[in-house]
């Protein structure tokens, strides 16, 4: 049995950063072609209507739009998404950015957890993050390390 098809079978019982971490351990990572080709369809049938589809985010994404929500930011090097880490990243996409700042944050982002699998979500990531430079790439990686050690030392 391929390593795909026993990731596939432990993503249909895990849900969350958990099936994330499975997603990407077992070859959803930003550098497999098939990952990176499924989230890009995904991306742009679902993300790009907002975020744009070379992942420019909207004009002026950091200031307040009328309804004093703020635009949707860019998914590209400009943007701020390669400062957070996975677990963060899966989440917002899963449950919207209220779910991660709290305190009554409104957002015109929904939640895409009744929408996207946590396989797809982890898809969407992975295009995402193959679109980065280097640089990025690597600051993102090193502070989702970081984050899953504390997380680690937190359960122990």
């Amino acid at each position: 049995m391929s390593r795909k098809v026993v990731a596939l079978g432990i993503v249909a019982a895990l849900s969350g950063a958990a099936a994330l971490a499975v997603i990407w351990q077992f070859g959803a990572n930003p550098g497999e072609a098939a990952a990176i080709a499924q989230g890009r369809q995904l991306y742009a049938a679902n993300c790009a209507s907002c975020h744009g589809a070379n992942l420019e985010g909207q004009p002026d994404w950091k200031r307040p739009l009328p309804s004093r929500r703020m635009p949707a930011p860019p998914h590209d090097a400009s943007g701020h998404t390669w400062h957070h880490p996975d677990e963060v990243l899966f989440r917002i996409t899963k449950e919207g950015p209220a779910a991660v700042v709290g305190g009554g944050y409104e957002s015109d982002m929904q939640g895409f957890g009744e929408v996207l699998s946590d396989e797809e979500i982890g898809a969407v990531l992975a295009f995402i993050k193959s679109t980065w430079p280097e640089r990025e790439r690597a600051y993102q990686a090193e502070m989702s390390q970081r984050e899953k050690e504390k997380t680690k030392e937190k359960t122990q």
